[in-house]
């Protein structure tokens, strides 16, 4: 059993300060977890604080415009996350009384709650025994166990789960879930793990094995593929540029956007079509990057100074943003890349 060591560590080594782990409640623990899924603790921190000051409960959670909600995720990316909590909080106060469930089954029926997160909440928040199995958590195990074969594998990750339920103690549960997401976290890390500090060195197979630069196997990745697409900034004479709602699924599903198109005769399409007396402007802009988990995503700005709407538009679908006064919505980080680079732009004279 490595439960002992790992508290052990976690009591000198650990951390005990986070801002989820003051004020512990199934709540909090909920909104942290889904946070930091796949996002970095440090980067998560200021993200969670601001959340919990706007957000303090399940009620306020599910009550809030959906706008708002995704304005204080801008920025966290995988904003699927964000949608999820909303109506996730929505059904536990119509469902559940505005309490979260304490039974995993309940739990995992609630959107973009998965078997473990649903366990690190029980276990962190109440201190049920649950097994959790979260990225860090399979690195450590497949190297303490030197379980060759890429997580992503179904028959690999169910042979991490048959050992993570092995390895969790009966007793100090909450302590233990944390200890071992900290570790794999802070110590027993994917690239230069600190093998010389870590309490389970001499239980590590990978490391007895010289194999912890191979383990856990890398799941076998395809070319990236690039997607190339052209965004029209029209721009007021007042400095209000034309945003749409995006389509709730795809990416950014549910923010705000300039309107995209594959070409640019298509975006000069609408501009003739929708604004009024639009005067666009050659290579205004450079383009912009921006990396998703599969794909590399390309954005040709095209910007387009008019003196606002000539054709007929749907207002709860379209909005003119004023970037010196910015609305309470939700806008991905390149977006607001271009917003600024937009705003740095002289206007047409």
């Amino acid at each position: 059993m490595i439960a002992p060591a790992l508290l052990a560590w976690h009591h000198t080594h650990g951390r005990h300060d986070l801002p989820w782990q003051r004020d512990v409640t199934p709540y909090r623990v909920w909104v942290s977890e889904v946070m930091l899924q796949q996002t970095q603790v440090q980067t998560v921190i200021p993200y969670f604080e601001r959340f919990m000051q706007r957000f303090p409960d399940v009620a306020a959670l599910a009550s809030a415009p959906a706008d708002e909600v995704l304005h204080l995720w801008s920025g966290l990316g995988y904003y699927s996350r964000a949608r999820n909590l909303q109506r996730s909080a929505q059904q536990i106060l119509s469902e559940h009384g505005g309490q979260l469930p304490s039974d995993q089954a309940a739990l995992c029926a609630l959107p973009g709650i998965g078997r473990s997160t649903a366990a690190a909440i029980l276990a962190v928040s109440r201190g049920l025994r649950h097994a959790i199995l979260d990225g860090n958590v399979k690195r450590v195990l497949a190297r303490v166990h030197a379980v060759a074969g890429s997580p992503s594998e179904r028959a690999i990750e169910q042979q991490l789960w048959q050992i993570a339920e092995q390895e969790t103690p009966d007793t100090d549960v909450a302590r233990y879930t944390q200890a071992i997401m900290d570790l794999g976290a802070t110590v027993c890390t994917r690239a230069r793990p600190l093998c010389s500090v870590c309490p389970l060195q001499a239980d590590c197979r990978a490391h007895r094995e010289c194999r912890v630069a191979e383990l856990p196997t890398p799941r076998a990745r395809s070319a990236r593929r690039v997607r190339r697409v052209l965004m029209l900034l029209a721009r007021r004479p007042d400095g209000h540029v034309l945003l749409q709602r995006r389509a709730e699924q795809g990416i950014w599903g549910g923010l705000w956007s300039p309107p995209e198109f594959s070409d640019r005769a298509a975006a000069r399409r609408f501009a003739d079509a929708t604004l009024r007396v639009p005067r666009l402007h050659r290579r205004a802009l450079p383009a912009v990057q921006h990396a998703f988990t599969h794909f590399e995503l390309t954005i040709t700005p095209l910007v387009a100074d008019c003196d606002g709407f000539a054709g007929v538009m749907d207002q709860g679908a379209a909005v003119w943003y004023n970037p010196a006064q910015p609305a309470r919505i939700g806008l991905p980080a390149p977006i607001q890349k271009l917003l600024q680079q937009l705003a740095d732009l002289p206007g047409a004279s």
